[in-house]
């Protein structure tokens, strides 16, 4: 048993791992322990939870203020692992000096990103968006159609067999439910996309790496296509930022910036610009 002296002698080392620590202590009850507790009082996941609040608080059909709402959500209620509007802001800038016309999503999750990418495409364009959890998948279908991305607005929802890009449409959207591995060598053969001049990752940090040399090797990647990878220094994708920076394919740099909803906390989205040499 653990005398009182050395229980003593170890107190001030304990507050201040907590002190030095306590936003993450603070991310790990939002994020996971209260997330947990609610989906068992409730019997809802917090992304159906979430849907909820914007129906009751957002104005259909109005992008800007439906990612508004989920920022609300976010900072007042519950935590959700969108881009949030600071990491926003990057992508918007780099949506308007790219102004591309096929853009592919890797983890739509709850639609945050997908309505943030689609707001901010040029006339013309479409949106691939890839979603492995079908849970999560059938509420970003209500969020992107809330926020007036659908076939009646001349528009967005496109969940299969999307007509042909033209120059006078609105920006379009196709939701593909599946795992990332499996459906990137199925876009060209099976949703028609040749390539992607804008790429932006927002799923598991683990499959960074591996999804865009599967990317490379489909040949899915335009000539000075983007690349925007969220959350590459917390939880962090070292791997990948390393292949990035050595592999010869790629201009890289990250912009450093706070993590969603939590500013406390470091992270950063880096930005990939692709050359094709090696």
């Amino acid at each position: 048993m653990v005398s009182p002296a050395i229980a003593l002698a170890f107190l001030p080392f304990i507050v201040t791992l907590l002190i030095r620590y306590r936003h993450y202590l603070v991310l790990l009850y939002r994020a996971v322990l209260l997330a947990w507790l609610r989906d068992r009082l409730t019997g809802t996941s917090r992304e159906q939870r979430a849907f909820q609040y914007l129906l009751a608080h957002a104005i259909p059909g109005d992008p800007h203020h439906i990612l508004q709402t989920f920022d609300q959500w976010c900072y007042h209620c519950e935590h959700l692992s969108c881009v949030g509007p600071d990491k926003g802001r990057i992508v918007e800038r780099v949506l308007l000096e790219r102004a591309p016309l096929r853009v592919l999503e890797l983890g739509t999750y709850c639609g945050y990103g997908t309505v943030l990418l689609a707001q901010g495409l040029p006339p013309g364009a479409r949106l691939y968006t890839i979603e492995g959890d079908p849970r999560h998948a059938a509420v970003a279908e209500k969020v992107i159609r809330l926020a007036g991305f659908s076939e009646q607005t001349g528009g967005g929802w496109a969940p299969c067999h999307p007509a042909p890009v033209t120059e006078g449409d609105a920006a379009q959207v196709e939701l593909i439910v599946g795992p990332s591995e499996e459906v990137i060598p199925r876009l060209r053969e099976k949703h028609g996309l040749v390539n992607a001049n804008l790429v932006f990752m927002d799923h598991w940090k683990r499959c960074y790496l591996r999804d865009l040399r599967l990317l490379e090797s489909h040949q899915l990647l335009a000539e000075g296509a983007t690349i925007l990878a969220d959350n590459v220094l917390f939880p962090g994708a070292p791997h990948f930022l390393q292949y990035a920076k050595t592999c010869g394919k790629y201009h890289c740099k990250v912009h450093r910036a706070s993590l969603e909803y939590f500013r406390a906390i470091p992270d950063g989205i880096a930005e990939l610009r692709y050359t094709g040499t090696h």
